[in-house]
């Protein structure tokens, strides 16, 4: 009788997201985040299979151009890992942008070191020196206390960074500030960062970073989990707040969201460096921004209509991209957020 009654609920479900959208023919046009493009991709064609009448389209450019095109009005929606500023949200032409936390992900030192076969541990000051270029060398003696048996090459180190405006690089620095003063003194927080090494190569995008990692010996560069996975480049553990070694995975960011209980209202926040045994230390958020107020009425039902969907039923396809899906208390959060878009 429960399986009768979750399937006739689950038709249900389906029949009222047709049911929204059956008056609809509409593209859905975003861009932005490379760290969430795998997830948002995977649920933009599930929900076509629910609703064929909304088809969404969505290019992973970096965060910093996602922010761009919604401010301006380019994009119906936009994606970013990192939180737009005061500053950022007093510019956007179409008014009020809300923060939609979509799912959850883990940002990865990868790294391409000829002769070690295991996964190397990283602590935040020693990923925040290596990024200032303070630890320069793959024996140095900071890495090797880190990892002892291991036979760390002496050879340079070359640091893989984003050429573009990356909320993967704003959680990346985000964190890299909560552990080293010196790094957030310069180069601080931000999607586009100067970073002060000699040795250094720009790539563009998650893509572009795993791509120039796994080719290049004496690199270490970071990407979002699953990008790490997909191409079995090597990634680290990372000493967390409590001194244990975390190794990403879903349980591993879960318990790093547990450390935010009290979430501001505008959903803006970071659970890097969270506190907590279990909980990894570079993990975040990942946002859809849609104007508050929606100029046109069947473009604002069916992106109001595919959000609903998304921070509910479509968390199922979190796990198997190696996302971790929302909290709880979040997607309620969420829900309400959604239920206050307005239209004309």
């Amino acid at each position: 009788m429960n399986r009768l009654l979750k399937a006739v609920l689950a038709m249900c479900v389906a029949i009222c997201f047709a049911s929204a959208a059956k008056a609809q023919d509409v593209t859905l046009t975003g861009s932005g985040s490379t760290f969430v493009f795998p997830f948002l991709s995977k649920i933009a064609s599930e929900y076509n299979k629910i609703v064929p009448g909304v088809k969404i389209n969505y290019s992973s450019v970096g965060s910093g151009t996602g922010i761009k095109q919604i401010s301006d009005k380019s994009t119906d929606f936009g994606g970013t890992d990192a939180p737009m500023t005061e500053a950022q949200l007093k510019a956007a032409a179409g008014g009020e942008i809300i923060h939609v936390p979509l799912v959850m992900g883990a940002v990865v030192p990868i790294y391409n070191v000829p002769g070690v076969d295991k996964a190397l541990i990283f602590s935040g000051p020693v990923l925040a020196d290596i990024y200032t270029g303070k630890v320069n060398q793959w024996n140095d003696p900071a890495i090797a206390k880190l990892n002892p048996g291991v036979n760390l090459p002496a050879a340079d180190i070359t640091v893989v960074h984003r050429s573009d405006g990356s909320g993967t690089t704003y959680v990346w620095a985000d964190y890299l500030c909560k552990v080293s003063p010196a790094f957030a003194k310069a180069p601080g927080r931000g999607t586009t960062l100067n970073w002060p090494v000699d040795n250094k190569v720009g790539a563009k995008g998650n893509e572009g970073v795993s791509g120039v990692v796994q080719k290049t010996p004496g690199t270490i560069g970071y990407v979002e989990l699953i990008y790490a996975m997909q191409n079995k480049i090597a990634y680290g553990d990372v000493v967390n707040p409590a001194g244990k070694t975390i190794h990403a995975s879903i349980e591993s960011v879960t318990a790093a969201a547990g450390s935010m209980t009290s979430p501001p209202a505008d959903l803006r926040m970071s659970i890097t460096n969270a506190d907590g045994e279990a909980a990894y230390p570079i993990s975040a958020f990942t946002y859809l921004l849609v104007y508050k107020n929606q100029t046109d009425a069947s473009k604002g039902q069916a992106l109001t209509t595919f959000l609903k969907w998304a921070v509910t039923d479509g968390q199922k396809f979190a796990t198997d991209l190696h996302y971790a899906p929302l909290p709880e208390n979040i997607v309620k959060l969420d829900q309400s957020k959604i239920e206050s878009i307005t239209a004309k």
